[in-house]
């Protein structure tokens, strides 16, 4: 088997989405060396660094057709790569047949809310041609939740739509402090966007700071259409930051707060459990899903705020939510997440013979 997948997410420097093809890439490579699986991209982008010799980078744009990527350039890299399938790692495959497609759908958020994604005009037209005219024969969601999205709000046939979950890095795993005298803190790591809820984050630390008397660390990269947080005591804004720094963050904080409007999957919860960091989240019914009742589900700013105070007050919570975060991140690996894609692979081409 022979896979060409879509490498594009890669040349964003942080967040889910370059995670996801990264991880996914490598663990697919390990798992299954008997098979080829190749990045194609019409713009710049890194290979994963863990990179096994089976997963490689394939041609970009090598002539002005080319530039037409989503017509002409992709599938003169695909018929390059000889591969035998297209996996469309983030709403998009190509718009003219050659060899079956597979398309991954992460959410709905450009549907649900236009605010939540000010540059998402092309998905937002393009995408529900590509399900109506069948130029994907398989779907992957990442949670269920948004399988039952795709499926009702598309009108999909429910066969071709697969829930594969994402999982967490091996490298998120407790941390033992390396020194005292920290101030306790709060965490959030995501990127800084509408959907995030981060105003609701930041009054429920603001009401709390007092009895906790607990700090906010905020780490994650500033999208465009998100305005920029005022410096204010207590409040350490961070910024993008490295992924082997974000181990350490989760293992020291006193629980990550989450509380966001709406996600696919929410990798950020799972990472902070695999860390032994107790969560705080919204009621959103895929992080609700990945939690699996290890988490505590707070459905408005009250809720968030009374949380962070139960929380910092006892410490026999931190230590059950701990246990239990553990728990239930052990369900997860890119193994298996790389085992139910490839099956999935397997259906499209069956379904080609």
């Amino acid at each position: 088997m022979r896979i060409a997948l879509d490498a594009t997410p890669l040349t964003v420097s942080s967040g889910g989405l370059p995670r996801y093809v990264g991880e996914l890439g490598v663990a697919l490579a390990r798992a299954y060396p008997e098979d080829e699986y190749v990045y194609l991209s019409d713009q710049p982008f890194s290979m994963p660094s863990d990179a096994p010799v089976n997963l490689t980078r394939g041609r970009g744009v090598e002539s002005p057709a080319d530039r037409r990527w989503w017509l002409w350039g992709l599938r003169r890299a695909i018929r390059s790569a000889n591969a035998n399938l297209f996996h469309g790692t983030n709403f998009e495959v190509p718009y003219l047949g050659g060899v079956p497609a597979i398309l991954t759908i992460h959410d709905l958020s450009p549907w649900r809310d236009r605010a939540w994604h000010d540059a998402a005009d092309r998905v937002r037209q393009r995408m529900p041609w590509l399900l109506k005219f069948r130029r994907a024969c398989e779907i992957l969601t990442v949670s269920e939740a948004v399988r039952r999205e795709v499926v009702n709000y598309f009108g999909v046939d429910p066969g071709i739509v697969h829930a594969v979950p994402l999982a967490a890095s091996p490298n998120f795993r407790p941390i033992v402090p390396s020194h005292t005298g920290l101030r306790p803190f709060f965490l959030f790591v995501g990127t800084l966007e509408p959907r995030k809820n981060i105003p609701a984050l930041l009054e429920a630390w603001r009401a709390t700071r007092e009895q906790t008397g607990a700090d906010l660390v905020i780490a994650g990269r500033l999208r465009s259409d998100f305005p920029p947080l005022a410096s204010e005591d207590g409040l350490v804004i961070l910024g993008e930051v490295a992924e082997d720094e974000l181990p350490r963050l989760y293992s020291e904080a006193l629980a990550f707060v989450y509380p966001t409007h709406y996600e696919g999957f929410g990798l950020p919860v799972l990472e902070a459990m695999q860390c032994g960091c107790p969560v705080i989240t919204s009621a959103d019914p895929a992080v609700v899903e990945v939690s699996g009742g290890a988490a505590i589900h707070a459905a408005s700013g009250a809720e968030i705020a009374d949380s962070m105070r139960a929380i910092a007050a006892r410490p026999e919570l931190r230590a059950s939510m701990r246990s239990a975060g553990l728990r239930r991140a052990e369900l997860y690996s890119w193994e298996r997440t790389a085992k139910l894609t490839r099956a999935v692979y397997t259906q499209a081409l069956g379904d080609r013979d």
